[in-house]
């Protein structure tokens, strides 16, 4: 995590260059265990380029997904309605996650979505956090098949699904999109934790947000 932020700050110059965001609004939300201060370097940097950009503003994330989708997906709408427009939706891990079943609820509401190191696949079943969801009495069994079934409602913006092999906490293989018609996966050299501060990630997520552009590869 250290050596990304360090690239982060060398490549400072080269990603304040990139496409501004012309006042777009964007609704970033952290991963399990984590609250917005995981993600203030990642908004600034959007805030920089010109977006509107927010965290979620519901504290820590605690993982309860069932509770947390309804949360989003209407906060996800509020701030549709307040903005005039639709929002782009970035998310890291289990907030990827969510943004996307936001997006399959009120998909009126959504522009585009970009997630890194996010379960598509199994819920927490593939993932580091898979003993502690049992230890509370889910059955990750039951889990799977339930995201398994919800993917049968296709998502149908723009997704951009940011991966690495080195993820460490989220099974790479976990975080690949079969079922959107308009997904596109890119692989990243990162570790889980490292996603937050690492500068390619930031260049790819200031690159598919931007407006009226086409993305680079």
């Amino acid at each position: 995590m250290g050596a990304a932020a360090a690239g982060l700050l060398l490549r400072t110059p080269s990603l304040a260059r990139l496409p501004r965001g012309g006042g777009a609004p964007v609704l970033v939300v952290p991963g399990f265990g984590a609250g917005d201060g995981s993600t203030a370097l990642l908004r600034g940097y959007l805030a920089l380029l010109g977006y509107r950009v927010r965290g979620w503003g519901l504290g820590r994330n605690r993982g309860n997904v069932g509770a947390l989708v309804p949360r989003v997906t209407a906060l996800v709408t509020t701030l549709a309605a307040e903005e005039g427009q639709r929002l782009r939706l970035v998310g890291w891990s289990l907030g990827g996650y969510l943004v996307r079943e936001a997006a399959r609820e009120r998909p009126e509401s959504v522009a585009r979505i970009v997630t890194f190191g996010s379960p598509v696949v199994g819920g927490p079943k593939y993932t580091a956090t898979a003993d502690a969801y049992r230890r509370r009495g889910y059955n990750l069994d039951a889990i799977e098949a339930e995201v398994a079934a919800r993917e049968r409602v296709p998502i149908n913006c723009p997704i951009t699904a940011i991966y690495t092999r080195n993820d460490g906490v989220v099974a790479w293989q976990a975080c690949i999109d079969r079922s959107s018609p308009q997904v596109e996966h890119v692989e990243v050299r990162s570790t889980h934790l490292g996603l937050g501060v690492d500068p390619e990630v930031f260049r790819i997520v200031a690159d598919r947000l931007a407006p009226r552009r086409k993305p680079e590869v």
